[in-house]
């Protein structure tokens, strides 16, 4: 069975860091892409950035510059830095992955962590 854990919220104050992690584990093939999303209150999930295999990476406009992703690949895990936070950031964070179990494959999502941004 295919679980995504995440891990690295918390509170943190304007102009601060935040580093989420989140590792992939089942019987995995592969994964492509690997990412993340947020949802704020009241408001829609929505991206913030995604990785593929290739390396491509696609940012939401209001992250980039701020935010890098990246993966370990041997690991089956991806990873958000989250530089510079500004209270808008406040959501809960969800890692997405999309994976190949070999005769299936799907979207799974991980159970979502808390990131509030406030002094």
């Amino acid at each position: 069975q295919v679980r995504l854990v995440e891990s690295g919220g918390g509170l943190v104050q304007p102009g601060g860091s935040l580093r989420l992690s989140c590792a992939a584990s089942g019987s995995i093939v592969g994964i492509d892409p690997m990412g993340w999303y947020r949802q704020a209150p009241g408001k829609e999930r929505d991206l913030v950035a995604t990785l593929t295999d290739g390396g491509i990476t696609n940012y939401a406009d209001s992250v980039k510059g701020r935010f890098t992703i990246s993966r370990d690949y041997s690991k089956n895990s991806v990873y958000l830095q989250m530089n510079s936070l500004k209270p808008k950031d406040t959501a809960v964070y969800y890692c997405y992955a999309y994976i190949y179990e070999g005769w299936r494959s799907g979207g799974y999502w991980g159970q979502g962590t808390q990131v509030t941004v406030s002094s």
